[in-house]
């Protein structure tokens, strides 16, 4: 996929979401001066992308399947730094680490039998995202590593076990939990291995890591065994399991690895979203449909985006301002 200038003129669809939210402190007050333009790319999986319609609507024509959509927090950040920021977003659903290193991926647009079927399905492959950073990159956002971990289809083994288990148990963790520590690790080395490759690309940008948000609640007593709306036939026990073993070190491995390099920046979402899981009244993550019952597998809605947006533009200001 060639390299998209993605700007605001282009996104005639947009609803803008700055009305009313938070303006960087960073902004207030700015000089004239310190409007220079900074390149920035934006790199990531669906949890970047948007993806799902609570996220706002695909704004690419004609579509290359990766799903960005217009309430994707690069696009919020685009629309609230303005000129200041010129932004690549190469983002793509269903990305694994090695599809950003190294690898050309076959994005699946919305086609997900037996859930959605998608009538453009299906796509050309799109280059590594990699390949959008340049020598000249400042900024290198870059959100990814739950398709490493396989993180969908630990989802889907868990709805399809805890199918007629009343609720109880963990048949989820009983058959998955040894191979845990394995995808892990791979996530780590994967993550490594990209990182040397966007420092080889453009060796003076800064990358900011950014993390999952909170899934799942401590109290997993908020979750509704069999409710669409949240995650549906999977157990109270496998949703345990699944934030501590599973999400919470899938985090963690990524800070891990963001903090071997002084380029690198880990941005933590987790803390600021913790009381907006799946299962919360206010939540900024779906379940596995929408509120609208719209397929959303468990990614952000647009308020998880804007949450998203707040702290990545913060650590993207720090990360251009003068030492």
């Amino acid at each position: 996929m060639a390299r998209s200038r993605i700007r605001l003129t282009l996104l005639g669809s947009a609803v803008a979401l700055t009305a009313g939210t938070l303006v960087p402190a960073q902004l207030v007050g700015a000089q004239p001066a310190a409007a220079a333009s900074y390149e920035w790319v934006a790199l990531g999986d669906s949890y970047t992308a948007g993806v799902i319609a609570a996220a706002g609507d695909v704004f690419e024509i004609p579509r290359d399947g990766c799903e960005r959509t217009d309430q994707s927090y690069p696009q919020v950040i685009d629309r609230d730094l303005g000129s200041l920021i010129e932004l690549t977003n190469v983002s793509c659903g269903a990305a694994t680490i090695e599809d950003i290193t190294f690898r050309a991926q076959e994005p699946i647009g919305r086609h997900l039998p037996p859930f959605s079927e998608d009538p453009d399905y299906p796509f050309p492959p799109v280059p590594p995202q990699s390949e959008a950073v340049k020598t000249g990159t400042d900024v290198i956002t870059v959100g990814v590593g739950g398709n490493t971990l396989d993180f969908g289809g630990i989802l889907s083994k868990c709805l399809e076990l805890g199918s007629g288990s009343g609720g109880t148990g963990t048949p989820c963790k009983d058959e998955l939990a040894a191979g845990i520590p394995a995808r892990l690790t791979k996530v780590g080395k994967d993550y490594d291995a990209m990182l040397a490759k966007l420092h080889e690309r453009a060796p003076h940008a800064k990358v900011l890591s950014v993390g999952y948000p909170t899934i799942i609640p401590a109290d997993s007593s908020k979750c509704r065994y069999n409710d669409p709306h949240q995650f549906a036939s999977i157990t109270q026990g496998d949703l345990d399991w699944l934030r501590r073993d599973v999400l919470e070190p899938l985090n963690k491995t990524i800070e891990k690895s963001a903090g071997t390099q002084d380029a690198a920046t880990f941005v933590n979402l987790y803390d600021s979203s913790r009381n907006h899981s799946v299962c919360d009244t206010g939540k900024w993550v779906e379940g596995v449909l929408d509120s609208d019952d719209r397929p959303a597998l468990v990614h952000p809605n647009a308020r998880g985006h804007r949450n998203a947006a707040d702290h990545v533009s913060s650590a993207i200001l720090n990360a251009i301002s003068p030492n």
